[in-house]
């Protein structure tokens, strides 16, 4: 999802210093009833897991000229006194039994308020949510589903009625609705807490302390379930608070799109973006995405200019996928051209910048269909289990490469050694959660902890 050229333009080297350390950033998860293109990254008229082959699709140059251009990107949002004068529905929020809370679906069916295989999907994510969590054996696990399933049904039937829609440059909605904490407190129960594990708490530690003094952190990571940015700020919400809330996920269209799982992306900071694997999907709007790619990089320039981002990017293009064969799971290959425009990005921003491996380990939770599919609303199946975070030292591009002999070799070795470092410490997570070894996993490289104990 990332650029191609060659070097970058004189736009980046004349960035402008940051002002003042964690300046306002924004943050991943996903139907609404089909927009125009135009109109589906725009600002929004309700308001306030990256996706390669967008940056590699697009031009350095193109977009450096663009970060010039300061008003093509200025945040458009429609006065709350323009909101329509409706009338809330209580079918969920009222709901005080299992029964009540599926009629409520039914009867807004019924009523057309609510197409029908979004109500399908509704009831399935109800039930297979309901199963995940009495797995767990948490207290009151009953009472847990029917409130925050009476929750995320009411902001979806909530956002069919009036959708929501993201601009290029997306941040988290806190208020009057915290939608980061209602993502939190819905994902927590299916993450089994006595099997997770963090890698390297020392690294995260030491990121913070850099976005403290102003500089730019770029994640670059492997990619597993529509719940990764949940899963990584429920790992780091005790030890490193301030990466938790404030990470920046480069987010593909259809996390945006899907009815079940937007509610929870307008709870995490965005940079919206077009995915390669379906930039042609449909060919008659192939250009407006590409120049929706192109203003939403804009987006991400200009907040590197200010410093004090950590952005997280998964620079294979989409969620990994088990082997068809042996039915193992490990990261998909990353891009070149995307990390290396992501690198670009980083390193011309006028801040310093930093490029840190970073491994998910997650997939039992909510792991994605076997095959990419092309239309919207896939199901959703959901588990309770043990999930892995890790994060490697900083990757210099320098040191990887002095061997190298031309660009574009300089390019592959320096994705392969980011590659190579993700794997590992996937592995090493691996062993944790499904070998069973916990915190014996640990590698000279791999220090794994428990922070929250």
């Amino acid at each position: 999802m990332i650029l191609s050229t060659p070097g970058p333009s004189s736009a980046f080297l004349a960035a402008t210093k940051p002002s003042s350390p964690f300046p306002r950033v924004s943050k991943l998860f996903f139907l609404a009833p089909s927009h125009s293109l135009s109109s589906r990254f725009r600002s929004t008229a309700r308001r306030s897991t990256a996706f390669p082959g967008v940056l590699s699709s697009l031009n350095l140059h193109a977009m450096a000229e663009l970060v010039q251009d300061k008003e093509v990107f200025a945040s458009a949002e429609v006065d709350s006194s323009k909101k329509k004068n409706r009338t809330r529905s209580r079918s969920f929020l009222d709901a005080a039994t299992e029964q009540e809370l599926l009629s409520g679906i039914s009867k807004e069916a019924e009523a057309g308020k609510l197409p029908s295989n979004v109500a399908a999907g509704m009831k399935e994510l109800y039930q297979n949510y309901k199963t995940a969590v009495l797995q767990s054996g948490i207290p009151n696990a009953h009472e847990t589903v029917l409130e925050n399933m009476a929750v995320a049904l009411d902001l979806i039937f909530l956002d069919v009625e009036d959708p929501f829609i993201f601009s290029p440059y997306h941040k988290a909605l806190r208020k009057p609705l915290d939608y980061y904490d209602f993502g939190q407190k819905y994902i927590r129960p299916l993450i089994d807490f006595r099997n997770s594990y963090v890698g390297n708490v020392n690294i995260f530690n030491e990121i913070q302390e850099k976005l403290r003094q102003g500089h730019n952190i770029v994640f670059i990571s492997n990619h597993q379930t529509e719940a990764d940015p949940a899963v990584i700020a429920l790992l780091l919400e005790t030890s490193s608070p301030h990466i938790a809330e404030n990470l920046i996920y480069v987010a593909g269209d259809r996390v945006v799109t899907d009815p079940l799982c937007k509610p929870f992306s307008m709870g995490r900071n965005l940079i919206c973006v077009y995915s390669k694997k379906h930039m042609n999907d449909d060919p008659e709007h192939s250009e407006e995405k590409r120049k929706a790619n192109i203003r939403s990089l804009k987006e991400m320039a200009l907040l590197l200019r200010g410093g004090s981002q950590v952005i997280w990017i998964a620079p294979s293009g989409g969620r990994d996928r088990p082997d068809p064969l042996s039915g193992e799971w490990f990261p998909a290959h990353f891009d070149a051209s995307s990390v290396d425009n992501m690198r670009r990005l980083a390193e011309h921003s006028g801040a310093p910048g930093h490029v840190y491996p970073l491994a998910l380990l997650c997939y039992d939770i909510m792991p994605p269909p076997p095959q990419v599919e092309r239309e919207i609303g896939e199901r959703r199946v959901i588990s309770f289990h043990g999930v892995g975070l890790s994060v490697a030292p900083e990757i210099s591009f320098s040191e990887v490469t002095a061997a190298s002999e031309n660009p574009e070799e300089a390019k592959e070795v320096y994705t392969e050694a980011l590659y190579k470092s993700v794997t590992e410490q996937y592995n090493v997570l691996k062993s944790a959660v499904h070998g069973k070894q916990g915190l014996g996993a640990s590698t000279p490289t791999v220090s794994l902890s428990q922070p929250w104990n």
